[in-house]
């Protein structure tokens, strides 16, 4: 499921929204599929369509799913949101452990695409008619991802870091009267 609609998701579900960006992804589709296509095992191009073609009334049955979703999940003890910020925290642990792996592979990256950048720009390479296209597109997703892996040594803005240095000396960013 693209991000676009994972965003949107957990707007409008968002109990469902979190498990869909977590270990539960695959339970979070299953009810999805159900609710939108009545089959569980709907791919999520199927439930991307339907999503694209909701109505009021759709939306009212994505509200109440989301209920019992967050319900059923209560009444197994399982925190959808906890679940979602672990899962993701445990790519950074990794970081923390051994940053080998994130500096080769963000190196190779940035240094293949500025070389295949400048090696066209000089007219070096010389892509064949026939895979212009195919270029053109696979040379724009990797041009795509280069904000992610900036975003991964930089931060993504001077918010996040903001909130990152106020996490860390534990003062709470919002208070909700507890």
């Amino acid at each position: 499921m693209t991000d676009k609609w994972k965003n949107i998701l957990k707007k409008v579900v968002p109990t469902l929204g979190a498990a869909l960006g977590g270990p539960l992804a695959g339970v979070a589709l299953a009810a999805l599929g159900d609710a939108l296509l009545g089959k569980t095992n709907a791919t999520e191009k199927e439930i991307e369509e339907a999503l694209s073609a909701t109505t009021p009334e759709t939306l009212l049955k994505l509200r109440e799913l989301d209920q019992s979703f967050a319900a059923k999940m209560k009444s197994l003890d399982i925190d959808v949101f906890k679940l979602e910020v672990e899962d993701r925290s445990s790519a950074r642990t990794l970081y923390a452990v051994n940053y080998w792996p994130q500096v080769i592979l963000s190196a190779s990256f940035m240094f293949g695409y500025f070389v295949t950048l400048i090696l066209l720009l000089v007219g070096e390479v010389h892509v064949p008619e026939d895979w212009k296209d195919t270029f053109s597109i696979v040379f724009g997703v990797i041009t795509a991802n280069l904000p992610t892996i900036m975003a991964f040594w930089f931060g993504s803005s001077f918010g996040s870091k903001e909130k990152t240095a106020a996490l860390a000396n534990s003062t709470p960013i919002i208070s909700n009267g507890k």
